[in-house]
């Protein structure tokens, strides 16, 4: 007798059928591209430039990246799909040059279909653009302006495809919380709803409300702004005033609206005790509204009441083929009447290499919030969550690379059951 197969497990039989055919496709093109591996030498060579007396030097490089992510449920973390799949490449370019011995630039531009990997159109946008002064021919001095990574904590220094052992960030960086950029919080119910600790909120917010959402860390961080930074034997140092917060997003990143109103101010000290142990501490304090938020202030209340702060630690640690690393991050969001909604954000990530080409990762993510005073009582003011990501990596030549990872996290979800993603990601550098 026949009978009808359940429909959960036949859209789970799709999703995984074409999530199969995505990772041969993966595969094939890993393998494609190692067969031009002296073609994409020769365009390495091209684009490299320097003029007759060596005074100026310039050099394009790039990426070529296609990834795909499969999961069950809602999208996770900044990813944005209705589809349960999504498939997401991106060109970056990088140009860098360098004028004598003191003068540094550097451009990053990409097209793909968002900063955070969406089903949407392409775009195509500068995410980096920066100019390094050193006074001297050492690194004791080095002062930027322009539009770069945040100096806080480590991760953003190996954020990139080829240089992360992930596929995604750790969840400090992309983790949604019950925060919101885009209006001020006025009763403690309202951040329990935004956080799904109360239930409440409406239907028609519940669908969008993800667009809302801000993490303690977006990403890098490319904000527009000014550092100084460098080297005193084993100490380095770090700081840079910025026009958004570390949880600003892409959009804010390049509003100049009221750029200076309300600057925040990072910073890193860092200590490499020996060659494999490298230690730091971070801390960080600026306004997370936007200037959108602002006709919501009550009376009496201005933007910079509304302030998020963060102190940092990070540990890395690398012996032959061997490297570990470890952040953890303390974020206080500054909410007048309210109170302070704190928040510890933490991972520990290992890579270890089984041969030159053929790498596995494994990362521990949690996140714990602490209590706000509602209607008389103390309660969490987010779900604690955690996650594992794990996956191996194969380095095919110089310029061919492939990831994959799986994730499984437990936390703010329906039910706040465990959540399970998929990943693949190929890389061609040239």
């Amino acid at each position: 007798m026949n009978r009808e197969r359940p429909l959960v497990q036949t859209k789970w039989r799709a999703s995984a059928a074409r999530w199969l055919f995505r990772a041969a496709l993966l595969l094939t093109l890993a393998v494609e591209a190692r067969a031009a591996e002296d073609f994409l030498d020769a365009v390495e060579q091209a684009l490299s430039f320097a003029s007759s007396d060596g005074q100026l030097r310039a050099r394009f490089s790039g990426t070529v990246e296609l990834e795909a992510y499969t999961f069950p449920g809602p999208a996770p973390w900044l990813l944005q799909s209705d589809e349960g799949t999504l498939v997401a490449p991106r060109l970056t370019a990088f140009l860098d040059a360098q004028w004598g011995p003191h003068v540094y630039a550097f451009v990053q531009a990409r097209a793909d279909r968002g900063f955070d990997p969406t089903d949407g159109d392409g775009e195509a946008r500068l995410d980096e653009y920066a100019v390094r002064v050193t006074p001297w021919l050492d690194s004791r001095l080095n002062v930027q302006l322009g539009k770069f990574a945040t100096v806080v904590g480590s991760w953003a220094a190996r954020h990139g495809s080829w240089t992360n052992a992930f596929i995604t960030a750790p969840m400090a960086y992309e983790s949604l919380t019950g925060m919101w950029d885009t209006e001020a919080i006025r009763f403690s119910t309202v951040l329990l709803q935004w956080s799904h600790v109360r239930p409440g909120l409406p239907a028609a917010v519940t669908a969008i409300e993800k667009s809302l959402r801000i993490p303690v860390i977006w990403g890098p961080s490319y904000a527009i702004g000014a550092a100084v930074s460098g080297e005193l034997r084993r100490f380095q140092y770090a700081f840079e005033v910025k026009q958004g917060s570390l949880s600003s997003r892409p959009e804010a990143w390049d509003d100049m609206k009221g750029v200076w109103e309300h600057p925040t101010v990072s910073g890193r000290l860092g200590l490499r005790a020996s060659e494999a142990w490298n230690f730091g501490v971070s801390a960080s304090t600026g306004t997370y509204l936007r200037l959108l938020a602002r006709p919501g202030i009550p009376a009496g209340r201005g933007l910079g009441d509304y302030r998020q702060t963060v102190l940092g630690h990070d540990i890395s640690y690398a012996h032959r083929h061997l490297q570990v690393w470890a952040e953890v991050f303390v974020s206080r969001f500054e909410i007048p009447v309210v109170g302070h909604a704190d928040m510890l954000s933490y991972y520990v990530e290992a890579k270890y290499k089984f041969t030159p080409q053929f790498f596995g990762a494994l990362r521990w993510n949690q996140q714990l919030f602490d209590t706000i005073r509602e209607r008389g009582r103390f309660r969490e003011w987010g779900h604690e969550a955690w996650r594992i990501d794990a996956g191996p990596g194969y380095r095919f030549t110089a310029h061919t690379q492939l990831k994959f990872q799986y994730s499984v996290q437990r936390g703010d979800a329906p039910g706040r059951k465990l959540a399970h993603t998929g990943a693949g990601q190929f890389t061609l550098r040239f």
